[in-house]
């Protein structure tokens, strides 16, 4: 008899069942992969609707080949619209010791990277723009840090005096230095000029009084390993090699040397970079060694340094100093004044300078840390009140809203000192116009954020995207969110978020077309559990905000190259009719959540037959010398591509 077989039909239910039991089964045992496939998917489908882009942007990655990567710590837009990117060692001891130094120029519309020879190692430096649209770089490191259990050599400062007055004193690397008292010998690690010893007169008779030394300080080690070697108190310490009077002018003295922990040390070098050449052109040095350093423009067009960790590790004691691009030479202000490292301090319209608290680390937890006015030229300080989370400043970011004329700040997250937990999701406002400005709070970024980056739109709008909530992004805590705040209504919108998690040694950088790119982050650890050493992120990102989906941008074309402050320029455009404001934004040069002078300018602007005529406000601590990205927009904040103007 022959077995019944299924017809077509019932061969066909048969598989339909089977395949779907399969499918199940796979389902059980992936679902979490089926789901996180098709939400991926469904999200990419979203994210890329040209209704989501107009209403909250998008972001792209752009990775550059393998031999032009590098572990980018600062940034800044030349005028020619590329990017300086510098890595000097990029915190990797290995290129240190190998004195392999990166610097690259990328340029955003070609898409091209080009290797730039970097002269020092500019990892952890200052920078600015100058009037005549080079950069100004100071400092960088001239030694690693070593943990108190890498240390196998007791070491420190030996301050070095010469009482002669009739010369100064060179001392070599490698010169011996030996205790008097103690008998134990210390290395000098790098060479250090002492300058000649002052005489000291009477003012009232003119008689002679005596000598004060010069002083010079070099960082010194012990000749041989070993905690026997460490001294437990002050001594006098001989110089080797040196005879007769050179012997007796010139002598050491050092407290403790010994096995503890060494902070980063600092150089004094400065360079300009010169963005057409694209180059480094060598200045005279700092008088003081700096790493970690914050350069910022003063009313008269020089540029003041401050603070730092110096050449033996300790942080600038209040020793700040002023930059002539002029002579391209240093001199001290007549005051010091201490700050932690990498101070936010911006000009502001009357010649001072505001100092929000933000900075990045270094530096006693209460020292230098209360924001307020201080007046450089009188050395005179003025507290302002009311800042919450006054102890979380640390690795917040201060930015100037636009437009700059009405000289409000606002201040974004921040941690607590060092490498605290702690954390703040507050924003923070002050009104330096107001007759009496006192911080307030601005609105909440809903989770505790440090190194919030934050770029300055020509729409007026400010992005604020990223930060972690723990020390370097420890735990997993980058930040995958970006919002746009708006001035005017005092509050954060949600846009699209970023692909790519950003914390320390990192920032933003506002491009000519608009966009933003992103550079840098180096989390401290690759895993949540914090388990697995953290990989510098080398990759850039872009992101595209929305008003450059809402239609076509708006042309200008023929005008000035220069604008004078005070005066007026015209520049032809075909779409006058649709022309609403005119922004100057100063370009960015950015790092460790410090980016003292972007900031955007408001412009009168006059409607004219075939195009637009625009006036510069006349204060010159607002419109400060130097090239500047001039945007229009139109009624629905859609920006031109910039024009670059020089205001002399």
């Amino acid at each position: 008899m022959t077995p019944n077989r299924p017809t077509p039909s019932r061969r066909r239910v048969r598989r339909i069942a089977v395949t779907t039991a399969v499918v199940l089964a796979l389902a059980g045992a992936n679902g979490p992969w089926l789901y996180r496939f098709g939400s991926e998917k469904y999200h990419a489908y979203t994210i890329d609707r040209p209704a989501y882009k107009a209403e909250n942007g998008r972001w792209d990655v752009v990775e550059f080949p393998e031999g032009y990567r590098q572990n980018t710590i600062h940034a800044a837009l030349l005028r020619t619209g590329k990017v300086l990117l510098i890595a000097g060692s990029g915190n990797d001891r290995k290129n240190f010791d190998a004195r392999r130094f990166d610097t690259r120029v990328w340029d955003p519309v070609k898409g091209t990277v080009k290797k730039v020879p970097t002269p020092s190692d500019l990892f952890c430096t200052g920078h600015t723009q100058l009037a005549d649209g080079n950069l100004l770089i100071a400092g960088g490191t001239q030694r690693y840090e070593k943990l108190k259990g890498d240390v196998t050599k007791a070491g420190g400062l030996m301050v070095v005096h010469n009482e002669n007055p009739d010369k100064p004193m060179t001392i070599e690397a490698g010169t011996r230095f030996t205790g008097r008292a103690n008998g134990k010998t210390f290395v000098a690690q790098d060479s250090v000029l002492v300058p000649r010893a002052k005489k000291r007169f009477d003012r009232g008779t003119g008689r002679f009084l005596g000598n004060d030394a010069g002083l010079g300080r070099v960082y010194v080690e012990a000749e041989r390993r070993g905690a026997r070697h460490e001294t437990g108190a002050e001594d006098n310490y001989r110089i080797q090699g040196l005879k007769g009077a050179d012997a007796r002018n010139t002598y050491g003295i050092a407290q403790k040397l010994a096995l503890d922990k060494r902070d980063f040390q600092g150089i004094r070098d400065a360079y300009e970079f010169d963005p057409v050449a694209e180059r480094y052109i060598k200045v005279d040095p700092m008088r003081e060694a700096r790493w970690y350093p914050t350069l910022t423009t003063l009313s008269d067009g020089k540029v003041l340094a401050v603070s730092g960790l110096d050449e033996v590790g300790q942080l600038v004691p209040g020793k700040n100093e002023v930059y002539d691009p002029r002579t391209r030479k240093w001199t001290y202000t007549a005051k010091e004044r201490q700050f932690p490292t990498y101070p936010a301090l911006f000009l502001m319209q009357n010649g001072k300078l505001f100092y929000s608290g933000s900075n990045a680390g270094y530096g006693p937890a209460d020292v230098g840390r209360d924001p307020g006015v201080w007046d450089v030229r009188t050395d005179t300080f003025t507290k302002i009140p009311g800042m919450r989370d006054a102890d979380r400043l640390e690795t917040s970011g201060t930015v100037l809203l636009p437009p700059a004329q009405d000289e409000k700040y606002l201040v974004i997250g921040g941690g607590g000192v060092g490498e605290s937990r702690a954390s703040t999701e507050r924003t923070r406002l002050v009104d330096l116009s107001s007759r009496t400005p006192r911080f307030t709070d601005g609105p909440s970024l809903g989770r505790g954020t440090r190194y919030p980056q934050s770029s300055v739109l020509p729409d007026d709008t400010v992005l604020v995207s990223g930060g972690s909530e723990d020390y370097r992004g420890r735990s997993g805590s980058d930040i995958l969110e970006a919002r746009l705040y708006d001035p005017d209504t005092n509050a954060f919108r949600r846009v699209a978020d970023p692909l790519v998690g950003r914390n320390y040694h990192s920032g933003s950088i506002l491009l000519p077309d608009g966009r933003v790119m992103f550079f840098g982050s180096d989390p401290l650890f690759a895993d949540r559990a914090d388990s697995r050493p953290g990989v510098f992120e080398q990759r850039v990102e872009i992101y595209t905000p929305p008003y450059l989906y809402r239609g076509e941008q708006p042309v200008v074309e023929d005008g000035p190259d220069t604008v004078r402050r005070g005066g007026s320029a015209t520049f032809r455009s075909p779409d006058a009719g649709r022309l609403a404001t005119a922004r100057l934004v100063r370009p960015s040069a950015s790092t460790h959540v410090t980016d003292v002078d972007q900031r955007s300018i408001a412009l009168e602007l006059e409607r004219t037959a075939g195009g637009v005529t625009v006036t510069v406000p006349g204060n010159r601590n607002l419109v400060q010398p130097g090239w500047y990205m001039l945007f229009f927009t139109d009624r629905d904040g859609v920006p031109s591509t910039a024009r670059w103007v020089k205001v002399p």
